[in-house]
């Protein structure tokens, strides 16, 4: 079985990361997460990773480094990470399965949380 992964990367999302950490100092990947706000109930996070948090999950694609706080784990399994940059938006999306609704903004979502049976499974097979 291969590495337990909570998030995959697109390839356009670990070019993005690769092109942040590039420009600012110290850096070494970015760090999702999910937070309260927005008009519909929670709104992901991107925050500069200097110094990796050996509680988040890491995954990593190309070269880039993605870390995810633990308590947005569960919000986030199976989630793919995109970039996209449009005349309207530039910026990482992403697609997850545990979204029930989202504003028209596409900013803000709401999330429900994933089976914590089948995360716990899944990070007991890679640990294996």
């Amino acid at each position: 079985m291969g590495r337990f992964t909570v998030i995959t990367l697109t390839e356009k999302a670990a070019e993005r990361v690769r092109e942040i950490v590039e420009t600012r100092d110290e850096a070494v990947g970015v760090r999702l997460g999910i937070r309260k706000g927005g008009c519909a109930g929670m709104e992901y996070t991107v925050d500069l990773v200097t110094q990796p948090n050996p509680k988040d999950d890491h995954v990593e694609r190309d070269g880039a480094h993605v870390w995810v706080a633990p308590e947005a784990a569960l919000f986030l399994l199976g989630t793919e990470m995109d970039f996209e940059a449009t005349t309207l938006r530039t910026g990482f999306t992403f697609r997850n399965p545990n979204e029930s609704s989202a504003c028209g903004c596409g900013e803000s979502v709401e999330l429900k949380p994933a089976d914590l049976k089948a995360l716990a499974e899944a990070r007991a097979q890679s640990a294996a």
